[in-house]
């Protein structure tokens, strides 16, 4: 299973949307890889060093995210980055454990 531990520049103004669609479980319903996105972006977290979006997500493509940035990823972020393409999912997760929640942090200020 990989693991990838990923970096983006919210689109501030299209993150009310992406929690909307995250909500009413129209991303979660995506197939394959919908359950695993919304989870990854549920659990985000943001970077205010660098403005960035980050979080641990679950990939199989070659190259990694294709289908994600496709259905979903591209509308709401930019610049997104592979940090690390085979990442322990614990030990991502941790790296980031101290950092506020992408939706609390970008929400109030949009």
């Amino acid at each position: 299973m990989a693991k990838r531990f990923v970096r983006a520049r919210p689109k501030r103004d299209r993150l009310p949307d992406l929690r909307e669609r995250l909500n009413t479980g129209e991303i979660g319903a995506m197939k394959p890889f919908g359950r695993a996105m919304t989870k990854a972006l549920e659990n985000a977290r943001f970077d205010p060093t660098s403005g960035e979006a980050v979080w641990i997500e679950e990939d199989y493509c070659s190259p990694p995210l294709t289908m994600e940035r496709a259905k979903v990823l591209d509308d709401y972020f930019t610049d997104i980055t592979v940090v690390e393409e085979d990442v322990d999912e614990a030990a991502g997760w941790h790296r980031i454990d101290d950092l506020p929640r992408l939706w609390e942090q970008a929400l109030e200020e949009v």
